[in-house]
């Protein structure tokens, strides 16, 4: 009896009209070695195929997701007929209900992993002791806590050589399925940095973290100035704008620029006086550093502008009051923060900062005013994650998104400077991991 070819519909095309299930488990014992390799079907895509050194294995092709793809179920006589069908059977149904076979093999895998052996989460611990030294506790805790949450938990007793580029996918899915993209991002990008160390062990061979790069979702475009809203992508632009030779006070500008997320404006009208909590000249930490910008040279209302309730105060991450130290070797004896090139009693050009990210290909990717966009939509979702959504207001306030009434802005600016200045760590934390010194800026070479 011949089976109709419908039910070959979406397996495999080719094997529409083979006859199911004719063989026998006397033919496939008695089925002798030849020169080469060659199979022997028995029907809805199963086979057996037959070595020359008399071994026989049975394997199962299928399609998914409009690939050809190959199953193996194990040699014969271990997997008898009867159990390759079971197994035949078993991946078709999968197909149907739309999972690959051979990844659900994979994941099954899980639960067999060996604890003392190269698990990810081994190997993922190790790479967190390694490098949380270099980190704050803050952002040590958030490393971590990503990996437990969205890594630990679903591939965590996997073999680290088993987490292929199909399974890393799907973690990351995971993530991006909540609506945090960002969050995937980051998550790739400290994985890749377990790969490095898993292959400097010697464990793996490859670093799937790093071939899946354009496989994430994108941030949605937005109509606004030009802005990158990834994190990774904005650390790239900081290293290549800050390798391009240009202007010492003008990279250590758009350092600050991006620590603080304040307007061009602001960053090249600072002056020193507006600056207090740490010594200039000194290298001691400073716990209480504070930028203090007058209200008339913030974007508010003129009836505003002579209001000291106004004045924006800007808490100063460590990476921050270091740039800040560097810049003062070379400017500080000006009243002026960022002076221009040739005129040290004028400010930075307002196009400079522009130009060095233009140089450096980013034009019409990000603008200096970008970095408002970059940090409001990387600090909401990583507030959002870690389930402080009252943070949302205290990011407004450190854009100086004020509210109407002079009583509630003086309230805010002192009840919330705690935690405005636990999320500037945050973000420079997070944007500054891997940069140079801020001093090494003093000294690049000029193009």
């Amino acid at each position: 009896m011949r089976v109709p070819a419908s039910i070959f519909r979406g397996i495999d095309s080719r094997f529409e009209g083979i006859v199911a299930e004719n063989l026998s488990d006397t033919r496939v014992r008695k089925a002798a070695a030849k020169a080469s390799d060659y199979k022997i079907t028995d029907g809805k895509g199963l086979f057996v195929l037959v070595r020359p050194n008399g071994s026989k294995l049975w394997r199962m092709r299928y399609r998914f997701a409009g690939k050809e793809k190959l199953l193996s179920f194990g040699p014969y006589p271990e997997v008898s007929l009867a159990e390759a069908r079971e197994k035949r059977d078993q991946a078709r149904k999968l197909v149907r209900d739309g999972v690959d076979p051979s990844l659900e093999k994979k994941r099954r895998a899980l639960s067999v992993a060996q604890s003392s052996g190269y698990s990810v989460e081994r190997v993922s611990r190790e790479w967190f002791e390694l490098n949380k030294g270099r980190w704050t506790p803050v952002h040590s805790n958030d490393v971590i806590h990503s990996l437990e949450r969205d890594v630990f938990s679903h591939v965590g007793s996997l073999p680290i050589a088993d987490l292929d580029q199909a399974l890393l996918i799907e973690v990351l899915r995971k993530i991006e399925r909540r609506g945090a993209i960002e969050t995937a991002k980051r998550v790739r990008q400290r994985l890749s940095g377990v790969f490095f160390y898993a292959q400097s062990l010697g464990i793996v061979r490859d670093n799937p973290a790093e071939a899946v790069i354009s496989a994430l979702k994108p941030k949605p475009k937005s109509r606004r100035q030009a802005a990158v809203t990834d994190l990774s992508e904005l650390q790239e632009l900081l290293r290549k704008s800050e390798g391009s030779g240009a202007y010492p006070v003008t990279l250590l500008a758009s350092r600050l620029l991006a620590l603080t997320a304040v307007r061009p404006g602001v960053i090249r009208g600072a002056q020193w006086s507006e600056f207090s909590g740490f010594d200039m000249e000194g290298d001691e930490e400073a716990p209480e550093a504070l930028w203090t910008i007058p209200a008339e040279r913030m974007k508010l209302a003129l009836t505003r502008k002579d209001e000291g309730e106004f004045d924006h105060l800007v808490p100063l991450a460590p990476t921050a009051v270091e740039t800040i130290r560097a810049v003062h070797r070379l400017t500080g004896r000006g009243a002026l923060t960022f002076p221009s090139q040739r005129h040290a009693h004028k400010p930075l050009s307002e196009n400079a900062i522009g130009y060095l990210y233009n140089r450096v290909g980013w034009h019409g990717r990000h603008v200096p005013h970008g970095w408002r966009a970059a940090f409001s939509t990387i600090m909401n979702e990583w507030a959002k994650e870690h389930g402080r959504a009252d943070d949302r207001a205290v990011i407004d306030l450190m854009l100086a998104h004020l509210p109407k009434e002079k009583v509630e802005a003086a309230y805010n600016r002192a009840q919330f400077m705690p935690r405005r200045r636990q999320l500037a760590n945050k973000w420079a934390d997070m944007l500054m991991e891997g940069a140079r010194p801020a001093a090494e800026l003093l000294t690049v070479a000029r193009r």
